[in-house]
Parts: C-alpha cells; sequence; structure tokens
C-alpha cells in the first residue's frame, strides 16, 4: 500500500504453463484510494512512482534472500506495460539497468506444479 503519494503498481505473471503468461495487471495505489495489492507468487512486480514522491509499504512471504533475487527489465518492449513516466523521467537504479529482458529471464515458476 501506499502511505504518502502514488504509485502505479503492476504484477506480470512469469509462470510457464499459465493461461496467463505473459499478461500483466496494474492499479494506482495511493494515500488517498487506500488499496492494496496482493501479488502471489509465481508473479514478476515492479512500480513506477507517478506523485513527485511516496512511501511504499509492503509486505512479503518470506525473508529476503538476495541469493534468490530475480527481475526483468522494464525497457523490455515486449512486455508492453505502460508505467505512466515517460522514459526520460525514468530514475531506475543500476541494478534493474542490468536485468535481462523476459526472452532471457531465468523462469523458476510453472503453473499447476508449483501452484
Amino acid at each position: 500500500r501506499v502511505i504518502q503519494g502514488t504509485v502505479f503498481d503492476v504484477a506480470f505473471d512469469i509462470r510457464k504453463g499459465s493461461p496467463t503468461f505473459g499478461k500483466w495487471y496494474g492499479i494506482e495505489l495511493s494515500e488517498t484510494n487506500k488499496k492494496q495489492f496482493f501479488i502471489p507468487r509465481g508473479f514478476a512486480h515492479g512500480y513506477s512512482v507517478i506523485s513527485k514522491t511516496a512511501i511504499f509499504s509492503y509486505k512479503c512471504d518470506n525473508q529476503y534472500h538476495p541469493q534468490s533475487e530475480r527481475g526483468i527489465s522494464i525497457k523490455d518492449m515486449s512486455l508492453n506495460i505502460e508505467w505512466k513516466v515517460s522514459e526520460k523521467d525514468m530514475i531506475i537504479s543500476t541494478k534493474d539497468l542490468i536485468l535481462p529482458g523476459l526472452e532471457q529471464a531465468e523462469m523458476n515458476f510453472t503453473y499447476g506444479k508449483d501452484f
């Protein structure tokens, strides 16, 4: 949820064999609408801050394990996600700039097996 400001929050299905593999859903979360967004295992997660600043709070189902961290480049045009921020205004961490595109990404989840 967003405590202050507004973000556009996205979940992207990366479960091999899923009928919705490669599809995404996005929702605006803000201090005003007080919405929360549950993202289950097998979905990539990303967000863009669409207000000047934001304080974003989220819960995880396990402790952070950096060795298990994976990602997909938001610059992969095949994702077709409208981030609601112009590319020139994006601030992307160094860590996220080197992520692979969807085709090269490691897919650790299988629909029907892991879920």
